[in-house]
């Protein structure tokens, strides 16, 4: 979801200061138009899922500005670890249309518009609350994955401004969130592993909520308002084919060659390097799971793959302790046996099961090697 700074924002909310002020929004014209506009998939991290924005147009007041949700400044102190965390503050801020346009023109990211056909009243009272929201403490939110980003917040601020929750989920609230994402990692496969084991039980809910930018557009196509279409029918700005990017190593086939590795190789110091790196893995989740608000990380299963005891596993190996490297080995063993039968039904369920093999053929290979002799007794 887009979070590039534009620098003519500054300017732009000097002109809107200029003209409003901090507490009261200039009256628009009957000529103003309000839109929604839907922005398409990007390559990079932020731009897999799209991005959304709200559009005020008023000829006669000279406006045409786009106002963001989706903005995060670099340069914050600790970036990275608030970031991780949860607490990384997010803001609106307005761009030109013009400029916002031209990005996604360079960006080649296709640009969806859909009109608000609601009465001049109720598009004063968007346009107040955008503004509100621009100039005020709300200006700021805590960034969540699900709850809180660049689209439910448009949501937020139409549905408030209307009175009503008019706009809901139209489709998919039979699928879970985890498999409504599934599809959007397309050409970028380790980003589609990444996120599939780093998240917890909360994206395996049912995805009731709109969190992705043309969950909104397809449901607003779909929402009525006092008996009429809420929206008028999509306008495209910029339309562009998303090319799906093609690596000689972000691909499943280095995965499957990763992982058959491993199994092939049949070598002490192989498994142990191998079983060594999931475990501090799953010490990472672990430590994630307590440290950070994001609450899509919090209760991680896939720690039961991924599991801490493996690091035990190994350090009773490296000190050749037969009898614990056993035991450990039939523990993990046992823990990614319920593993496999919890996530039989799950969405990552067929990425992960190479992982889960590899991971069974090592330990059921450790164990033997560590097994002792029955004693024949003559």
């Amino acid at each position: 979801m887009k979070t590039v700074l534009v620098k003519k924002a500054f300017f732009i909310l000097l002109f809107l200061v200029s003209f409003i002020g901090f507490s009261q929004s200039l009256p628009l014209s009957k000529d103003a138009k309000i839109s929604v506009l839907t922005c398409g998939l990007g390559n990079e991290t932020y731009s897999y899922f799209g991005h959304t924005a709200v559009r005020v147009f008023d000829p006669l007041n000279n406006i045409d500005i786009v106002y963001n949700y989706g903005a995060f400044d670099f340069r914050t102190p600790n970036f990275v670890a608030k970031f991780a965390k949860g607490d990384l503050q997010y803001f609106i801020i307005t761009h030109p249309f013009s400029d916002f346009l031209n990005e996604y023109n360079n960006d080649k990211r296709s640009v969806y518009e859909q009109e608000l056909l609601v009465s001049l009243p109720l598009k004063q009272k968007i346009f107040d609350n955008l503004n509100h929201s621009l100039f005020s403490e709300e200006r700021y939110y805590t960034y969540k994955f699900i709850d809180k980003n660049c689209t439910s917040m448009v949501v937020d601020v139409i549905n408030k401004s209307l009175n009503q929750n008019v706009i809901t989920k139209k489709g998919d609230t039979d699928k879970t969130y985890r498999s409504i994402l599934f599809p959007y990692f397309d050409g970028h496969f380790y980003d589609q592993l990444g996120t599939s084991i780093i998240f917890g039980t909360k994206v395996d809910q049912m995805g009731t909520r709109i969190f992705l930018p043309f969950e909104l557009k397809n449901s607003l196509e779909k929402t009525t308002f006092q008996n009429k279409p809420l929206v008028s029918k999509s306008k495209t700005l910029l339309e562009f084919t998303k090319e799906t990017p093609k690596s000689l190593w972000n691909n499943i086939y280095t995965y499957l060659f990763i992982l058959g590795f491993v199994v092939l190789a049949r070598n002490k110091t192989v498994d142990k390097i191998y079983l060594l790196i999931l475990s501090l893995i799953g010490i990472f989740f672990v430590v994630m799971g307590f440290y950070s608000f994001h609450q899509e990380l919090a209760m991680n299963y896939n720690v039961l793959l991924f599991s801490p005891l493996l690091l035990l596993l190994v350090l009773f190996s490296v000190f050749k302790n037969k009898l614990w490297t056993y035991r450990f080995s039939l523990i993990n063993f046992v823990l990614l046996v319920i593993y496999f039968l919890f996530l039989i039904n799950k969405a990552h369920f067929f990425i992960t099961l190479p992982l889960i093999i590899t991971s069974g053929v090592v330990l059921v290979r450790t164990a033997i090697r560590n097994k002792k002799p029955i004693p024949i007794i003559i």
